[in-house]
């Protein structure tokens, strides 16, 4: 048995025993459904970075991109009036174009994706403040708003949309071609390129990816608090990239997988839920997630020696 593939089930299996010790109706149905929908933006904005991760990058730029398309969207609906289709459409595009430029700063200009994605950071913020001057952007129709609150039956439709994304990039890594490349480049980015695989375009592909996934999150987010705030998704990054780490996804590269990313989402969903359950303190909050993503990456280091002594 795997440490790295099913140690992220002990985490959370351990993490919901410990929490229902000190608060039994964690594991309530309706608490439940309130965590899937806590965590919908993260998970659906995770997605995205499996792939980029996968291929040994990194995107620091997701919770601006959250910011920046929420705001496209309410922007386009609200102000101009679209119907939410074309707004979602919209900002989507805006999230897809936002990685495209990662993607090419990445693989054609040479820069450390930690550069390139964070200047995007930097400039989907600016321009964030610049669409909506400081003050959120309100007026989005019912339709728009919809899936971000919305439940059917007991289950949350932002949640429900998480789990279908996670569904298909599943097929997608698992069954497709275009899966196997990313495995490929991301493990032995030569042996890839020798092998004609396409390297350039594979690692550009993975940041539109992960732009869609942020824009997607960021109209569930406008649609989750009725505005689009121009603060919103301030240090979303650390949170996404530690769900992946912790569903046992390497920040090197060509291990991992969505599968996995779905129990890290749900290992910080209710890390989070649980400690405002038992009421600790928002900052010693921030304490305890921060020392989660030191030993993560802590862990996968670890994890990476080990597989550089087996060769």
């Amino acid at each position: 048995m795997s440490l790295r593939k099913y140690g992220s089930l002990f985490v959370l299996a351990f993490l919901l025993l410990a929490l229902t010790s000190f608060y039994p109706g964690v594991l309530s149905p309706s608490n439940i459904a309130n965590v899937l929908s806590q965590v919908a933006v993260v998970g659906i904005c995770a997605v995205g970075m499996t792939f980029v991760m996968l291929t040994g990058g990194i995107d620091l730029s997701v919770g601006s991109l959250v910011a920046l398309t929420g705001a496209v969207g309410a922007w386009l609906n609200a102000r101009l009036g679209l119907h939410w289709t074309l707004a979602w459409l919209g900002a989507i595009f805006v999230g897809m174009l936002c990685g495209l430029i990662s993607g090419t700063f990445v693989e054609w200009g040479k820069m450390p994706p930690f550069i390139a994605t964070l200047s995007m950071m930097a400039m989907a913020r600016g321009a964030t403040l610049l669409i909506t001057q400081g003050y959120p952007i309100s007026g989005t129709s019912g339709e728009f708003n919809y899936a971000g609150w919305a439940y059917l039956g007991p289950v949350p439709v932002s949640g429900l949309i998480m789990l279908m994304l996670i569904m298909i990039a599943w097929v997608v890594l698992r069954k497709t071609r275009f899966g196997t490349y990313v495995y490929a480049v991301g493990d032995e980015p030569e042996t890839a390129r020798l092998a004609g695989i396409a390297v350039s375009k594979v690692r550009v592909l993975v940041y539109v990816i992960s732009g869609a996934c942020s824009a997607l999150g960021g109209v569930l987010m406008v649609g989750r608090l009725w505005s689009a705030q121009p603060n919103v998704g301030m240090g979303m990054e650390l949170d996404v990239i530690a769900a992946v780490v912790l569903g046992g996804t390497s920040l090197f590269g060509g291990v991992g997988g969505v599968g996995g990313t779905l129990i890290g989402v749900l290992i910080m969903g209710f890390l989070d839920n649980g400690l405002r359950l038992i009421e600790i303190s928002s900052y010693l909050q921030q304490v305890v997630k921060g020392a989660v993503f030191i030993g993560v990456v802590g862990a996968d280091l670890y994890f990476k020696r080990i597989r550089s002594r087996r060769g």
